[in-house]
Parts: structure tokens; sequence; C-alpha cells
């Protein structure tokens, strides 16, 4: 059972939660995580249907709410202003009440009247403080509020009832706030869901019905009208529209989507109606796995994080101790025992380590929920601070730096023969794609795709034969016309002198540029001969350059290639990229041999991989970062993070923020420390009294929240503007979807 918590606002908060929780009968074990306001309780085998109850009730003892989550969803946010918060009431009671006092206090000679106002902004406005306490020491544990319960009742005691009432003031208002700050930063994630509508329209025997998203199944038909968020994961059966991905990918451009494409939850349908068959329920959506991702990722504690707790639970004992000291030393040995017992309870103010332990997750929890927004899922802290440390990039190749799908680069028709085969490119082409419509292999999809671009004349094909490993043939308008490869050209019998010259174009300027040769023949009375020659390549990645001198400008010293390519095309495409070594034909076991040895000679190495072969290679890796949704299952399991986009230039924009990360944490341990240490001093010496060591402690603590959730308004560094269509003269308007997709992801075109 998962809950969310409202209000935790410490570390202290967190531990104070999952001890009251953890003693409730019927609970095997509960976990608290700061970061992400949630609590995690496994029932044990007498579980009853009284326990999400039981456990509410001690949460809200312990001076917190927790809601329960339903089939492992957070409850849909709902907005209330800052004004109406009900957290604000003991704060103006506080505020209303000292400040009542101190005008008593400075102009009334009745100071019994300053004293019964001071001790009503105690007791009402520190309650929720004393509350909280008193579950702490029933659970046996010194949490900040006990401290500062202490150190109120304590001031009152000794008749410092103006700094008592002023403590209660200054920690109720820097408390409240932190929460309030910590809440809206856990819901932004959370409201990640409320994309997801919540009614759909379900199709069922023709007859439309508006059902709860909650009730829909593996297999339902659904309806999504033009403007309307699609209500689930499925797949397009019939219309053509583009959706905004934005939550799910962090691309703001809209995708074309056609009968056959995969749809997410959450995504915004544009003009056209679709009818979507479901593939997920609503708890297993694309967003809600992003969601329970970055949520568990958000609740791992990071190594500094893990430095931080581990002197914390050091420290406030050590000074809790020398406060008793302190005090004890004074009443036994020295005349002025007030003032020692006064300087005793600065220390227990002192002693409150929220702004050291706040220091690292609330930065965490922020990094992560913006790289979320932008596009990059991060599955932990740990990685985030690993993505920092990274001075050796290794790139796959296929699908990676390269688009991963053959297109066709160029046609070349070669003078063979006394001149008899006066034909055209786009006559070869016009050829060629009749003959390969009817084919499924890669290589035939982007002859198709090619000739669709260019509009050549498409002509009709009869009595397809397919010829696997090699080619395929067709007859077109009578002529007899065949595709493939050198092998089917020599199993046909083109004379050698046609081969011999097309040896010296693919093994001379093709092999050189990475190309592949498709030969087109024709059947002429004498022998079959050779038209022209399709030359299809991989094309690298629009903005694969950019990156690659991205990284280095980030300060990464080496960039390699691991590709199980033959190494003249992994040399081109290398050599186009700017990558500083290559490793070619690699299986992907030994991609990973490959990383252990690059390990082994002392680089620390961030490996980036499509998520599908790559797997043992990006586990292999210090970081691993595979990217785009083809293979984010894999991606998920192998890598440490997962980028929701085709889009390389986000490489260098997790690497950035895991520096930019690092840097505040570092920022935020260090004005913890330094103000601690210096409090701690003057406390001792005499130089600081209650309200200022309240003041300190809260003000700290609010200046480390701010400056970590600076993290959450990264801005990233704008990729490359794209070539338009005006620039390179594309005209691919109403050329059919094939062509008009491939032409578009060739040049990095928008949508439209």
């Amino acid at each position: 059972m998962v809950f969310d918590v409202a209000g935790m606002d410490c570390g202290d908060c967190a531990m104070s939660v999952e001890r009251a929780v953890g003693q409730l009968p019927g609970v095997e074990r509960a976990n608290v995580s700061f970061g992400t306001g949630t609590l995690t309780v496994a029932p044990d085998a007498a579980e009853t249907e009284e326990l999400p109850r039981t456990v509410e009730r001690a949460v809200d003892r312990a001076g917190y709410a927790a809601t329960l989550r339903v089939d492992g969803i957070a409850a849909r946010m709902v907005q209330v202003p800052w004004w109406k918060n009900r957290k604000l009431l003991p704060i103006g009671i506080a505020v209303v009440l000292w400040t009542a006092a101190f005008v008593a206090d400075h102009l009334s000679p009745v100071k019994n009247i300053a004293i019964a106002l001071y001790g009503m902004a105690i007791v009402l406005g520190g309650f929720p403080i004393m509350r909280v306490a008193m579950q702490s020491l029933r659970l046996r544990r010194i949490d900040m509020n006990v401290l500062m319960t202490i150190s109120v009742i304590g001031a009152s005691i000794i008749g410092e009832w103006s700094e008592g009432a002023l403590v209660v003031v200054l920690f109720t208002i820097g408390a409240t706030m932190q929460a309030m700050t910590l809440d809206r930063t856990r819901a932004a994630l959370r409201s990640l869901l409320d994309l997801t509508p919540e009614e759909a329209t379900l199709l069922r025997d023709g007859v439309e019905a508006i059902v709860r998203v909650s009730a829909l199944q593996v297999g339902d038909i659904i309806r999504v009208r033009p403007g309307e968020r699609m209500p689930a994961d499925g797949q397009i059966i019939a219309g053509f529209s583009a959706l905004n991905e934005s939550a799910i990918t962090g691309e703001s451009l809209p995708a074309e989507k056609g009968e056959g494409d995969a749809v997410y939850a959450g995504s915004m349908n544009g003009t056209g109606a679709v009818t979507v068959r479901v593939t997920a329920l609503a708890s297993e959506s694309m967003l809600a796995k992003i969601v329970h991702l970055v949520e568990e990722a958000q609740s791992s504690k990071a190594p500094s994080q893990q430095l931080v707790d581990q002197f914390a639970s050091v420290y406030t004992p050590v000074v809790v101790a020398l406060a008793g000291v302190i005090a004890l030393s004074g009443w036994l040995f020295l005349s002025d025992a007030e003032t020692w017992f006064y300087r005793a309870l600065v220390l227990l103010v002192i002693a409150c380590p929220c702004a050291l332990v706040i220091s690292t997750p609330v930065s965490i929890v922020s990094a992560i929920g913006a790289a979320t927004r932008h596009g990059m899922l991060v599955k932990g802290g740990a990685a985030l601070e690993e993505a920092g440390r990274s001075r050796l990039v290794a790139f796959d190749k296929t699908g990676t730096l390269t688009l991963g799908r053959p297109t066709v680069t160029r046609i070349v028709v070669p003078e063979i023969g006394p001149g008899i085969y006066h034909h055209s490119g786009q006559d070869v082409l016009a050829l060629a794609s009749a003959v390969e419509r009817d084919s499924e292999h890669p290589l035939a999809g982007a002859v198709v795709a090619k000739a669709l671009h260019d509009r050549v004349p498409e002509l009709s094909a009869t009595d397809f034969e397919a010829f696997p490993g090699r080619g395929a043939s067709s007859l077109i308008d009578g002529r007899e016309i065949a595709v493939g490869n050198k092998r089917l050209m020599i199993e046909l019998g083109v004379p050698a002198g046609d081969l011999d010259a097309l040896d010296a174009i693919a093994e001379g300027s093709l092999a050189k540029a990475g190309e592949t040769a498709l030969l087109v023949a024709e059947r002429m009375p004498d022998a079959w001969h050779v038209l022209g020659v399709i030359a299809v390549a991989d094309r690298v990645r629009p903005g694969a350059k950019e990156t690659v001198q991205r990284l280095r400008d980030l300060g990464i010293e080496r960039v390699v290639m691991l590709t199980g390519d033959c190494r003249t095309v992994a040399e081109t495409i290398g050599a186009q990229v700017g990558v500083d070594e290559i490793r070619a034909e690699l299986l992907p076991h030994e991609k990973a041999e490959a990383i252990a040895s690059l390990k082994a000679d002392g680089w620390h190495v961030t490996q980036v991989g499509d998520g599908v072969n790559d797997a043992p290679a990006l586990a292999t890796a210090d970081v691993g970062i595979a990217m785009g949704m083809g293979g984010t299952d894999l991606a998920l399991e192998s890598a440490d993070l997962a980028l929701m986009r085709d889009d390389l230039w986000v490489v260098g924009s997790v690497i950035a923020l895991s520096r930019r990360t690092v840097a505040i944490i570092r920022q935020n341990i260090t004005l913890s420390m330094v103000t601690k240490l210096i409090a701690l001093l003057l406390g001792v010496l005499g130089f600081v009294n209650l309200w200022i060591a309240v003041l300190a402690d809260v003000g700290t603590s609010v200046l480390v929240t701010l400056n970590g959730l600076r993290l959450a308004r990264i801005s990233d560094v704008p990729a490359p503007a794209a070539p338009t269509a005006e620039a390179v003269s594309c005209s691919c308007t109403d050329c059919g979807s094939v062509g008009h997709d491939t032409a578009r992801e060739e040049l990095a075109l928008p949508a439209d």
C-alpha cells in the first residue's frame, strides 16, 4: 500500500512517521521517502480491511496527513490558494498574540498581561509542534520538534517569555514555508497524471458510451476527437492526426500519427479524430510508469545524501549531550546557572540538523522532476550524480548516432557497353520501386520511400519473385526487371564487363561513403544488363556532430563509437560526427567487454545506446543512457537514464544537469555546515540568543530549499536550428505518408 503524506518538511519528520507506522500491528515493514512525500507499507499475512485507516490515524497523530493511493495511482491534486491553507492558522494565531504581547510588554505597566499573551502564543501557536514532539518521545526519538519544545518550555521557566514565543513564531513560519514549498514540488510530478482525462468515449457494437478511464480494459476500442486528451495507451486503428506528446517525450513539436502507430495516455490530440485500441490499463500506462519510476528514483538516496545522514546521526546526539553538559556545569560549578542553562537551550536549537538533512534530497527531487519534464528519465540520485563525473562517452552507432533506417542517398547510371542503355536516374528509380513495392526488406522500403518523395511515375508490376538474401524480380510492362546485390547479378548471368564496371563503383566511391549498392538489371535479348546502381545508407542522425562537440565543450575528454557494423561504414560515420575512436564489428557481449576495458584503463564511462542490443554495455558502464521510445522497456531495466525522445542533444543536457545538481548540493551542504558551526561556537560563548538561533536554523533551511528548487527551473541550452523546408528546397506535400515521414525525419523538419 502506498500513501501520499503531506506536511513533511525535514528528514526527521520522515523517520518519525516511518517508526510510528512500522510499530503498528499488521504492518511488516514501512518505508517513508522524504523526497517524494510517500509512505510504502508492506502488510503482514494478517492484513485487515481496517489497516489503511489505522495507518492514516497513526500518521495523523504524528502531525501529518496520509492519503491512500488507489491502484497505485496518486489522487488528483486539488490546487488550493495559499491563503486558504490550514497550516497558516497556527502561524496567524502566534503572530497576532506575540505582536499584542510585545506591545503590552512595552506600553502596559502590568507585566502579567504581556506574560499571559506570550503564554497564549506559545500554547496555541506551538500546539502542532508540541503534539508532534510528544509522539516522537513516545517513539523514543529526539527530533527537531522535541528540541524546539524543550527550548520553549525552558525559556518560559527562566522567564524569557518573549523569546520563547518568538521561537514559536519563527519556527512555525519557517516550517510551514518549507512544507508548502516541498508539497508543491512533490505535487508537480504527480500532476502529470492529471493530464489523463477521467472519462473516455468507448465504442461497443458501433454505439458510443462515456465510461470512466479506470474501467477501460485491454482491447477496448475508444474514439478521441480533435482537442481531446488521449485517455489510455493504445494503437490507432483508424484516422490520422498530430499529437502533442510533450508530457511523455519532452518534445514540443506534434508527432504525426496514423493507422498502426502507438499513442500514449495524456497526449493532446490535434485536428483529426482517431479510433484507438487500448493496449494498457490506466495504472500501467506509459505516463503512470514514468511517474512511478521517477518517484522511485527520487526516493533513492544519492551517495552525498547517505554521507549527510550518517553525519547528522552523530552530530545531533553530540550537540544535545554538549548542551546537557553546559547546563549541568553551570548549575554545579558556576555561580550563574541561569545564563548557562539559557546557553544550553540555544545549543538545543542549534542541534537541529534540518538544513543539512534536506540539502541533498530537495536538490535531487527538483533535478529529477526537471529532467522528466525535458524528456530525461533518471532512475536515481546516484545515477544523476555519477553522470557528471564522466570523462569518456561511448556511443552505439546504428539507431543512436545514425537514424537506424536505410535511405536512398544517390542513383548512379554507369556508362556501360556500346551506349544502348539510355536511362535516367528517375527511370531506374521508377523500375526499382515497382519491383520493391511487394518486398518486405528494409532496403526495399527505402527505395519505395525515395520514389514517393521524388514523385516518380508509379509503374505496375506483376509476377513478383523474391530471392532471399539476394533481391527480387518482377514483370513491368512486359520487361523483366531484377533488383538485388552482386550475388544475384552473377546468378542471373550479368556479363563480366558490366560487373567489373560496377565493382569500381561499389568498391570505390560507394564503399568510402559507407553506402550499400542495389543493382537494377533488365533481361535483354542477349543477356541481363545492369541499368543503374541505387546507393542506400544509414544517415547520420541530425545533431549528432553538434552533440559530440557540445560534449567536448562540457569537458568530456574522449568520445568513442562502438558498433557491430563493418569498419568501412563505421569509419565513414565516425568521421562525419567527429568521434575520437572507433571500435567496429562488435557483438553485443563484445561491446560490454569494450566498456569494461575502458573502465580498466581508468576512464569513467557513460554509454549511450538504443536500449535493445546495447543492454549489456549499458549495464556495464558507470552510467548507461538509453535513448528513444523504441527500447524503453528494456532500457529502464539495463540503463541508469532513459531519453524519452530520439534527440542526441539531450545527452549533453543530462551531463550538464548532473554537474549543476552536484554543485548546488555542495553549496547547500557548505551553507548548512558553516552556519551550524558558527552558530554553535557563538552559542557556547553566549553571543547567540534563542530567537537568533531559531532564525539561523529556519533561515538556513529555507535558503537551502530555495537553492535546491532552482534546479526545477532549468532552461536547457537550445539545440542548433534544424534546416527549413525552404533552405533545402524540399517539396513533399501530398506525396504519401511514407515518403513524407522519411523526408521530414531525414531533414529534421517540423511535423507540419
